[in-house]
């Protein structure tokens, strides 16, 4: 087909993916966008989801003569789509080089090649083009909020039917956005990514999420969920626990951010380490106590002080070897904002993925998250954690004279192993719960004689 300039001019939103721009063009001009989309020279298929549904987050990177017909389709010079298309300058080994060739361009996955890719307020998007249509752009998770609207853009990565969450009912979510931009102002002083301490908040606050489900004296967040749910999440409490979950904890997230960007907050751990006497972190110690007053929860602090091993424990521990002076692990370098792989938060869509398989799973015994409770599994994960941060503080520990290196070591090996042996004993008692024999679990346990072992043992007689 030859291509013709455009009789209209469709201007880029500000951070749109270059799909979604492609897309709106066909729209416009009343075309389907497979039929736009053949000016170019395809070479790769489309992105899919596993059930065959079209990625809304899929991605297009053009050759330089891909991006010069695209910016003469929308009727504008280059250096504007360069300036509003995060992908405008994206290379790939794919494409022919040369200004002059074939209009060229490659599918990828948003998520890839620029960052995390949300749909766009429908609302704001029909009164910046005229048009009802979908619009999906890159947006940093900390700003999901269409303030005007009362919208909670969800992730576009996800095989999911839905846009957005309706939180006008929800006063405070919009609030944490506005408060924000503060907390991001506070972070560069602190000499401090933003990126990095709202990552970090993110996965402290969605941690406690996950263990809520045990928190009697939780009542904020179900609410919140019942209300982005439309006023009811019963009917499909999990799959709402998955979408809902960042929209119905960003206030608490906002708030974590402000705190541990707080200089007071900071001191408060080193006093609660001992300071100058180091000592193992206590369950009823300031910081915790303190932190679960600023998220409005004067309770919560005994319970996420004894969540061993999660990100907050490890920012903790950050703080504390910075201001003692003890070098940490390679790629650690005492940074209390560097976030560990294990402890970043599920994303909605890897959630539903694994949802989605548990659901098709024949058999509640065939998938441990199926047959294990989820608050079991986050008390197995705490524990483990747990003794695997309590480990890491004995690097660099065998200096010093020899009754203070004994006691160190002791205490903190003795501490470990009962985390340890606590771990064991609830993963005996969820797999037999989830219907592993428990002969096979005294086995893998390597269980010597004693209670657990006479329990599993006239548990399988019972079961005889």
């Amino acid at each position: 087909m030859t291509p013709y300039p455009g009789l209209l001019r469709i201007a880029p939103l500000q951070g749109e993916t270059t799909s979604s721009l492609i897309c709106r063009i066909a729209s416009r001009y009343g075309l389907e966008a497979k039929g736009l989309r053949s000016y170019w020279q395809w070479l790769n298929q489309q992105p899919k989801h596993e059930g065959g549904a079209c990625r809304a987050d899929a991605e297009v990177v053009l050759n330089a003569a891909g991006r010069r017909l695209l910016a003469s389709l929308c009727g504008i010079g280059e250096d504007v789509a360069a300036r509003a298309l995060p992908s405008w300058g994206q290379q790939d080994a794919k494409l022919p080089a040369g200004r002059d060739g074939v209009p060229a361009a490659v599918w990828r996955i948003g998520g890839v090649v620029v960052g995390p890719v949300a749909f766009g307020c429908g609302l704001c998007t029909a009164q910046r083009t005229g048009t009802v249509v979908r619009a999906v752009r890159y947006v940093p998770r900390w700003d999901r909020v269409c303030v005007r609207h009362g919208r909670w853009l969800l992730d576009a990565d996800a095989d999911q039917p839905r846009e957005y969450l309706d939180v006008r009912r929800l006063p405070e979510v919009v609030a944490a956005q506005r408060r924000l931009a503060g907390v991001a102002r506070r972070a560069v002083r602190a000499g401090a990514e933003p990126a990095r301490v709202f990552a970090l908040a993110r996965a402290v606050v969605a941690r406690w999420w996950e263990g809520a489900y045990g928190w009697e004296r939780e009542t904020v967040w179900p609410r919140r969920l019942h209300l982005v749910a439309g006023g009811d999440a019963g009917g499909d409490l999990e799959w709402w626990r998955i979408v809902g979950r960042d929209a119905v904890v960003f206030p608490e997230v906002v708030a974590v951010a402000d705190a541990l960007l707080d200089p007071a907050m900071a001191r408060l751990v080193w006093a609660d380490s001992g300071a100058g006497r180091p000592r193992a972190l206590p369950a009823d110690g300031l910081f915790c106590r303190r932190l679960g007053e600023r998220v409005g929860r004067p309770w919560l602090g005994p319970l996420v002080a004894t969540d061993h091993g999660g990100p907050l424990i490890a920012w903790m521990g950050g703080v504390i070897r910075r201001r003692r002076g003890v070098g940490g692990p390679p790629g650690y370098d005492n940074d209390p904002w560097w976030l560990r792989q294990e402890h970043r938060a599920a994303t909605m869509a890897g959630r539903l993925r694994v949802l989605g398989k548990e659901k098709k799973a024949p058999g509640s015994g065939t998938m441990w998250r199926a047959a294990v409770p989820v608050e079991q599994r986050a008390q197995i994960g705490s524990l483990v954690d747990g003794a695997q941060e309590q480990l890491i503080q004995l690097r660099g520990a065998q200096a010093g004279s020899s009754a203070d290196v004994a006691q160190r070591l002791l205490r903190i090996l003795g501490h470990s192993a009962d985390l340890i042996e606590k771990a064991l004993q609830h993963t005996v008692v969820a797999a037999v719960n989830a219907g592993v024999p428990p002969q096979d679990v005294a086995r893998w346990a390597k269980l010597p004689p004693g209670p657990l072992a006479d329990a599993l043992k006239a548990y399988q007689g019972a079961g005889d």
